[in-house]
């Protein structure tokens, strides 16, 4: 009998995830999901084959100069990667991995939400009803902003970015977008490209993030960005906390700039965030809860399993990134 493959997995999976794992591996799981130092990730992966990693492992250059000569792949768990260091990887010969396809619904789902929250003050109202209800009837009480007819920009239209735009476009959006290159008219579908990010910022009523976290995006989302908004925009950012320069979205919150943010992603998460997002009403805060499906999460480690059994088989991994 052919010996299975040695898998670290190092956080506690989806029961499908877990189950397929076991089949086709000798699997090492985590059922108490207790995260791993980085000095125990590195114990604990003595003698294994691959490992299926989540966003908590830091596979930094000093892990993979660490990692045990036996691991020849590591398949990410998630769409991002920002927690892997590929040139690392690559230069000590490892296969790095993710899953971009699993998520891209659910995203683009809390996307919407966060749209629809941070428009019509859905975070304030909640927090209302849950200390006791209200007795104004103003007629401008709790009063929002209607999404129809207002013009949202997409900086980064791959595939989360469009499924935004499909969803957008049944609430009345216009859609615009700045991408890398422009996309086919297919997959446009009558979205208005702007060549720069500056020019689609000063035409976005709202401004959905959906760029990688990299060199060229952090803190894009600064003061000189926000200057360019139209005034009272709404802010949503699903990609990556570090995009966003926080203080300068704070102020600009604060001051009114800035109409309304919509977030599920932040820097510093989870126990380092700026306290300041918490404390102004005009948020619409949930906690990085994007890909937050039981259908999703599955799909998610069954991609990562997808790309290790082709690893395993001789085959080239769907979604190899080194």
């Amino acid at each position: 009998m052919t010996k299975k493959p040695t898998l670290l997995i190092t956080r506690d999976m989806p029961p499908l995830v877990a189950a397929r794992a076991v089949e086709n591996y000798d699997a090492r799981l985590n059922p108490d999901d207790k995260v791993y130092t980085p000095d125990a990730l590195i114990a604990a992966a003595e003698g294994v084959d691959g490992m299926l990693i989540a966003g908590t492992e830091k596979m930094t250059r000093e892990a993979f100069g660490r990692l045990p000569e036996s691991v020849k792949i590591v398949a990410c768990f998630t769409a991002g990667f920002d927690h892997v260091d590929l040139d690392a990887a690559k230069a000590r010969g490892v296969v790095v991995t993710h899953a971009p396809d699993a998520l891209t619904d659910a995203v683009a789902d809390i996307s919407l939400l966060l749209l629809l929250g941070a428009a019509r003050r859905a975070g304030e109202g909640e927090a209302l009803m849950r200390s006791g209800g209200w007795d104004n009837i103003h007629l401008l009480f709790m009063t929002g902003t209607e999404i129809k007819g207002k013009r949202l920009g997409i900086l980064g239209m791959g595939r989360i970015g469009r499924a935004v735009a499909a969803r957008a476009r049944a609430f009345g959006l216009e859609i615009h977008y700045h991408n890398r290159s422009r996309l086919a008219p297919e997959l446009e579908a009558g979205a208005v490209w702007h060549d720069t990010a500056e020019s689609l910022l000063e035409c976005s009523d709202f401004l959905s993030l959906h760029c990688p976290s990299n060199e060229e995006s952090r803190n894009f989302l600064d003061a000189n960005a926000i200057a360019r908004l139209p005034e009272g925009a709404t802010v949503i950012n699903t990609a990556r906390g570090d995009v966003v320069d926080d203080e300068a979205l704070i102020a600009a919150l604060e001051s009114g700039r800035v109409g309304a943010a919509g977030l599920d992603v932040y820097r510093g998460e989870p126990n380092n965030i700026h306290p300041g997002y918490a404390r102004l009403k005009n948020t619409f805060l949930l906690p990085h809860i994007g890909s937050a499906t039981v259908e999703t999460r599955s799909g998610m480690g069954l991609h990562a399993l997808d790309n290790l059994d082709a690893f395993f088989a001789g085959k080239e991994p769907p979604n190899r990134l080194v």
